[in-house]
């Protein structure tokens, strides 16, 4: 299905007179107060978010998949609902493809899609966490870290495949998410499991292209709960230094401890030059993958203050890769995408207004109420507004949300699709 701009201008038409008048309030407001209204707007037009296609369908819960119906089946179908969320929104324009469940047949044509759909292909995914069909060795007990040595070699020369694949369609970067670990004690050697990972890491990142980026993603647990190889960012960071200058540690806020302290790590690791990506969602347990913004908004926006901060100050830190990597056994998986970028992008928004000059003589002064303020001044203000000027602009909806139901969206892409197609992947 594909967008037409005229149905976007059609659902927006009864709400631009509304959200005129609390544009112009806000604005004039920030105006007062020093805010440079166009720079913040051109901030949050250039910001883009990719979208993973295995979140293009229906996530599952433990113990069961409930379909929405109309998932997309094809690589180029998830291209087309990619699109479909950046036309409405503007800010969605890359997409993350997940191998092997997203090899092209033909990538002349993959490559041309996604240039028509205004669509660039960001980071690709290894999947070292399941057997294949055809693969001759087993990652029961691991995969870059498993024990025997055909295993580690077939895990490696896969993720130099992806490599490969990415080169074709203009992919940069490579992100490495490992399930190795162990669920009883004794089972594992921890320091022979992160000597084994750390040599495999060497041997992809020394052959990747010289313009390539590898990203090394980190969680606490799950699938295996009594150990994980790479079970924090400090042990990413250490993997990442030890294969060299283009290798970075991928946050993904669901991969912490209850209560972690994220904003920290980001600001660590900023300093470093050593944060090459971020996945988003939100989560209340654990690793929930829930609508970003669902639970925590003050602490998505605290971690955006720190990302702001460190983009304007941490040169050596190369700009990050941007991801939603959320599950939705629940909600039609469009809609729940288009929450999460809204929320996104109003933490980003609410993080551009901190003074941080002000912000910084108060940590100075050791005013600590002082420095409660101006975060929560920030944080308090609507700037949903601004968030949808800068959409709007571009040529985005005003409301994706109404518009994609304006539009009955769903309903014909269960129309072409059929009710009972259910997306590859996951």
């Amino acid at each position: 299905m594909i967008v037409d701009k005229s149905e976007i201008q059609k659902s927006d038409k009864n709400l631009l007179e509304e959200h005129q008048y609390e544009f112009n309030f806000i604005a004039n407001k920030l105006q007062q107060k020093g805010h440079d209204i166009v720079a913040r707007l051109a901030k949050l037009s250039e910001f883009q978010v990719a979208i993973p296609s295995w979140a293009l369908g229906a996530g599952r819960t433990r113990f069961g998949r409930f379909a929405h119906g109309g998932e997309p089946a094809t690589l180029e179908q998830k291209l087309d609902d990619v699109g479909l969320i950046h036309a409405l929104t503007q800010s969605e324009g890359a997409i993350f493809l997940h191998i092997p469940w997203d090899v092209p047949q033909d990538y002349a044509a993959i490559k041309e899609r996604a240039s028509s759909l205004d669509l660039v292909f960001d980071a690709v995914n290894s999947n070292t966490f399941q057997d294949q069909s055809n693969a001759q060795e087993s990652y029961r007990y691991g995969s870059l870290a498993n024990t025997n040595a055909a295993s580690r070699e077939q895990a490696v020369q896969h993720n130099l495949d992806v490599i490969d694949i990415g080169e074709k369609l203009g992919s940069k970067s490579l992100t490495v998410w490992l399930a190795d670990g162990s669920n009883f004690p004794g089972q594992t050697n921890f320091q022979s499991a992160l000597l084994h990972t750390e040599d495999s890491l060497k041997k992809i990142y020394g052959a990747m292209p010289q313009n390539w980026s590898l990203f090394i993603e980190y969680k606490p647990y799950e699938p295996n709960f009594y150990s994980t190889v790479i079970q924090d960012w400090g042990t990413s960071y250490m993997l990442a230094n030890a294969c060299g200058d283009r290798a970075y540690t991928l946050v993904d806020l669901g991969h912490h401890l209850p209560n972690t302290n994220i904003e920290q790590i980001v600001a660590t690791l900023m300093l470093k030059g050593k944060l090459g990506g971020f996945h988003f969602n939100d989560s209340k347990y654990g690793d929930d993958d829930l609508t970003v913004g669902a639970i925590k908004p003050y602490a998505l926006f605290l971690i955006f203050n720190e990302l702001v901060q460190g983009m304007q100050n941490n040169p050596q830190n190369p700009y990050p890769a941007w991801m939603i990597d959320a599950s939705h056994n629940i909600k039609d998986p469009l809609e729940d995408l288009m929450q999460s970028l809204e929320a996104i992008q109003e933490a980003y928004a609410k993080a551009l207004l901190v003074d941080q000059t002000a912000l910084l003589a108060a940590q100075s002064a050791q005013d600590v109420v002082a420095c409660q303020e101006i975060l929560q001044s920030a944080f308090r203000t609507d700037v949903r507004s601004l968030v949808q000027r800068s959409r709007w602009q571009c040529g985005g909806a005003l409301h994706p949300i109404k518009s994609y139901r304006d539009m009955e969206v769903r309903k014909n892409l269960i129309k072409e699709r059929g009710a009972t197609a259910v997306a590859t992947g996951l």
